[in-house]
């Protein structure tokens, strides 16, 4: 009795894990479940054909991981082909060069940055001469509102 239980709501299954599977989808956009979806789609179809329950496992699962392995990786690399390559936070800081606005003392002071933003900073290494206001430096890490600068290489005319 179970077993012709089984063969006749078997669609009732595959049409809640469909829901399921999009759901998730919906909410991490990954094509992971995605995938998993449509592998059960083609159990439900093959349910339709009256081929037992455990043929329709076997093609729902066939049909997911070739739908993982051959289409998934193609649509990612869709979907980040139009990122935008701008930088921005902490890594549209790194490498900008700003000038010292007050003579540093000690090892910390201030800079202004080409973005046009002031930090409070520090130098990356203390044995490098005291630098003074006008001096340009190149932003080399940021460390929570401290911008780490490295002096460029005075010329003198």
């Amino acid at each position: 009795m179970t077993a012709e239980f089984i063969d006749n709501y078997a669609w009732v299954f595959w049409l809640a894990l469909i829901l399921l599977f999009v759901i998730v989808e919906v909410l991490t956009v990954d094509f992971t479940f995605l995938m998993l979806a449509l592998g059960s789609v083609g159990g439900l179809v093959a349910g339709l054909f009256d081929a037992p329950w455990w043929a329709q496992l076997l093609v729902a699962a066939v049909l997911a991981v070739l739908l993982l392995f051959a289409v998934r990786p193609p649509l990612l690399r869709a979907l980040k082909r139009g990122g935008d390559p701008t930088l921005s936070n902490v890594d549209a800081l790194l490498g900008l060069r700003g000038v010292v606005s007050a003579d540093f003392a000690g090892d910390a002071g201030h800079v202004k940055l080409a973005n046009g933003e002031t930090w409070t900073a520090r130098l990356a290494t203390s044995g490098v001469t005291p630098l003074e206001a006008g001096d340009t430096v190149v932003v080399a890490a940021i460390e929570g509102a401290t911008a780490v600068v490295v002096p460029v290489e005075r010329t003198t005319p």
